[in-house]
């Protein structure tokens, strides 16, 4: 056969690699974002009630109404910001899904995207899937702050999208009002489109606020706004998330979505309504985790690691430029093999063109785990 496919030169995911290779030698596993601790169970036995009462068939395509309007409630809490919840969100097989089909909708041969990096590993290649063309812009350790007057002259007649993640994956660090003002002012009266990934909306630290893009006028109106359950309540096995866009974007993305998932899970979709019902389950969550940031922290502040600590998501940057000078990738996969803890090192977000001699670790773990993860890395 003689077959040409559209993405080539694709390497297997470091997370794959990294979490096989944990496995492989029993090491801790702080690579992969995942958390080791159960979610709720409280929403664990409403997902089966949902199932037990016959809620196994094809949900509506956008989801089912309960969910989108308690989306919608959402975001008038937090934000103050009107999404409709007919018209405006759509329940998606996750964030990743999501950013797949707003990509897919709008990019065609020739466009230009501009990201960020170190950038999470499905934008470009999903960019590249449908012929367009990544423009990346790097974000330089250890503040990874986005150059704006870069980004100004990067911006062409060919621009047809801007790619942002606040709080930010892979470096824990966040966007201030101020990035997004300068945003909002680089694309107002243009056709570019704004995708906005916040699935770490609410794991956000030191008193920070998140800077949602639908906090901004003129942004909101040309940004969808990607986001995941599973990242907030601790079941990234569940697949599901959503997104928010005004109601011309979002039919533009419904009509791809229709052939590329159509619907998602039911049961978990009943169980999510009743569930961001009640505030807390979401808002708790930055001090949660922050109590978990400062523990790992405290824990390795006698490492020979340095670090600022993390503004946001559930991932701490360490510096190992002290303690070795190899590569990021050896020395993670060393780290794996040797001393038993795995992590991921960001040249890899990078496509390996600059290595700032850091790795990242997830500390999404229980108290037991990270006591353990400390033991080794203070002893490196």
């Amino acid at each position: 056969m003689n077959f040409k496919p559209k993405l080539t030169n694709v390497e297997t995911s470091i997370f794959s690699v990294m979490s096989a290779l944990a496995n492989k030698h029993n090491a801790l596993n702080l690579s992969q974002g995942f958390p080791n601790f159960k979610s709720d169970q409280k929403l664990i036995d409403a997902v089966s009630k949902a199932m037990n009462s016959g809620y196994n068939q094809y949900a509506p395509m956008p989801g089912t109404l309960e969910l989108r309007q308690a989306i919608a409630k959402k975001f008038e809490l937090l934000y103050n910001i009107s999404y409709h919840p007919e018209t405006d969100i759509t329940v998606t097989a996750g964030a990743t899904q999501a950013i797949f089909t707003v990509i897919s909708t709008f990019i065609k041969a020739g466009d230009e995207v501009i990201l960020f990096k170190p950038a999470y590993d499905c934008y470009q290649p999903t960019i590249e899937l449908n012929g367009g063309k990544p423009i990346a812009i790097a974000l330089k350790a250890p503040h990874y702050k986005i150059d704006w007057a870069l980004v100004e002259q990067s911006i062409t007649t060919k621009t047809r999208m801007i790619v942002i993640n606040t709080p930010h994956n892979p470096s824990g660090t966040v966007m201030s009002a101020s990035d997004l003002l300068k945003l909002q002012e680089l694309t107002n009266e243009t056709d570019i489109i704004v995708l906005s990934d916040e699935v770490y909306e609410h794991i956000i630290f030191d008193n920070e606020k998140h800077q949602s893009v639908c906090l901004f006028p003129q942004l909101k109106k040309r940004s969808f706004i990607t986001a995941s359950f599973g990242k907030t309540f601790h079941n990234t096995g569940w697949k599901i998330g959503y997104c928010c866009a005004p109601k011309a974007l979002m039919e533009a993305f419904r009509n791809v979505h229709q052939f590329n998932v159509f619907s998602v899970h039911h049961p978990t979709q009943k169980a999510l309504a009743n569930y961001i019902a009640e505030p807390h389950h979401y808002q708790d969550l930055s001090g949660f985790y922050q109590k978990k940031r400062d523990t790992f922290l405290d824990l390795i502040k006698e490492s020979r690691f340095k670090f600022t600590p993390s503004k946001g998501t559930y991932f701490q940057v360490l510096d190992f430029s002290e303690i070795t000078s190899e590569k990021d990738t050896d020395f993670a996969k060393r780290l794996t093999i040797e001393e038993g803890i795995a992590s991921i090192p960001l040249s890899v977000f990078n496509d390996h063109q600059r290595d700032d001699n850091v790795l990242r670790f997830c500390f999404a773990k229980t108290d037991d785990t990270l006591k353990a993860a400390a033991e080794i890395l203070n002893k490196i």
